[in-house]
C-alpha cells in the first residue's frame, strides 16, 4: 500500500493529544476584535477537543501526526 498524503490544511489546524484525541483552536479570533468583549476573546484563546462525530474524519486527514 502507498503512503497516505497528509492534508496540509488540516495539519496546520489540528494536533493529536497523548491520549489520541484531536485538539483544535477556536475560530473568530483574527479580526473585528473591537466589537467582541474582553471575556469572549479570553475564552476563545483556549483550545478544545474536536467533537466525537468529527474525530474519525479528521484523523484520516492527519494520519502521521
Amino acid at each position: 500500500m502507498p503512503k497516505i498524503k497528509t492534508n496540509r490544511g488540516a495539519a496546520k489546524r489540528f494536533r493529536k493529544t497523548a491520549s489520541g484525541k484531536i485538539k483544535r483552536n477556536s475560530a473568530f479570533t483574527s479580526h473585528i476584535l473591537t466589537s467582541k468583549t474582553r471575556k469572549r476573546k479570553r475564552q476563545l484563546r483556549s483550545s478544545s477537543i474536536v467533537a466525537a462525530v468529527d474525530q474519525k474524519n479528521i484523523a484520516r486527514l492527519i494520519p502521521y501526526k
